[in-house]
C-alpha cells in the first residue's frame, strides 16, 4: 500500500474522471467528495467541484478540482474541448438529443457521402449558436429547461462560439460519426440539429463523448468506481481536519 495524506487533496488536484453514461455531473462530483471526505475524515468545508458539465446522456472526461485547485476551475472551463459521437440523420428531437422523443421525420434519400462530409466547413470559425430549449441557461431566475417541460416559449439569443475542427470519421446512414474540437459554451446537440438542416434533413445527436479539455484527455481518466478503489487502496497516514 501507499501512503496519503489529507493535504494529497486540499492542497488541490486535478482529477481526471470518465463520466459514466446516465450520471449527472453532479453525481460524479459528489461520489468522489463523499469517498474522500469519509477517507480522512473531512469537514463540509472541503471543496471540490468540475469544470465544464456534461449531460447524462454524455460520457468522458470530467475534469474534478479538488481543495486550492478549484481556483483553477475558470481557466480550466475556458480551454478547448473535442468531442466524439454520433449524429442520427433524419429525425429531430425538441431536446436535440435523445433525451426527448422524435418529433418529426424527415427524407435522407437526397443525402450523398460527399454532400454528407462536405457539410462541416460550414460550421468552421466564429459562428453564431442557438443554445437548444432544454438547456440549464438561466432566464428570468429559471432554468431554460423547466419553460421547455412545461411547454412554455420563451425567448432565446444566440451565442458566439468558435469551432477549430469539425470532421465526419464515419457514416453508416441515418447514423453518421463525428469528431469536433471547439469553444467554451459550444451545444453540440445543437450543432447536430443544425448539422441536420444544413444537409436539407433532420439530425439529433445520439451519442456524445468528451474526449479533451485543452492537453488533458480521457486516454488519462479513470472511472469514479476505479478512483474509489485506487483511494481505498492507499494507506493514510495523515487524517487533520482541513
Amino acid at each position: 500500500m501507499q501512503h496519503i495524506s489529507s493535504a494529497y487533496f486540499t492542497e488541490g488536484q486535478i482529477l481526471l474522471i470518465d463520466k459514466p453514461l446516465e450520471w449527472s455531473s453532479f453525481q460524479a462530483v459528489n461520489a468522489l467528495k463523499w469517498a474522500i471526505r469519509k477517507k480522512f475524515n473531512l469537514n463540509k468545508k472541503f471543496k471540490i467541484g468540475h469544470a465544464g458539465t456534461l449531460d447524462p446522456l454524455a460520457t468522458g472526461l470530467l475534469l474534478i478540482c479538488t481543495g486550492k485547485a478549484t481556483k483553477k476551475i475558470p481557466e480550466l472551463q475556458g480551454k478547448l474541448k473535442e468531442y466524439t459521437g454520433t449524429f442520427t440523420l433524419g429525425a429531430s428531437t425538441p431536446s436535440y438529443d435523445l433525451e426527448t422523443e422524435i418529433d418529426q421525420s424527415y427524407p435522407i434519400q437526397h443525402l450523398t457521402k460527399e454532400r454528407i462530409c462536405a457539410a462541416p466547413k460550414g460550421f468552421l470559425g466564429r459562428i453564431q449558436q442557438m443554445p437548444p430549449v432544454f438547456s440549464a441557461i438561466k432566464k428570468d431566475g429559471k432554468r431554460l429547461y423547466e419553460f421547455a417541460r412545461k411547454g412554455e416559449t420563451v425567448e432565446i439569443k444566440p451565442r458566439n462560439i468558435e469551432i477549430f475542427e469539425f470532421e465526419i470519421t464515419k457514416i453508416e446512414l441515418p447514423e453518421v460519426d463525428f469528431r469536433v474540437v471547439c469553444s467554451k459554451g459550444t451545444y453540440i446537440r445543437s450543432l447536430a440539429h443544425d448539422f441536420g438542416k444544413a444537409l436539407d434533413s433532420g439530425a439529433h445527436l445520439s451519442v456524445l463523448r468528451r474526449t479533451k479539455i485543452g492537453d488533458f484527455n480521457v486516454d488519462k481518466a479513470q472511472s469514479p468506481q476505479m478512483f474509489k478503489e485506487w483511494l481505498h487502496s492507499k494507506t493514510v497516514v495523515d487524517i487533520s481536519k482541513e
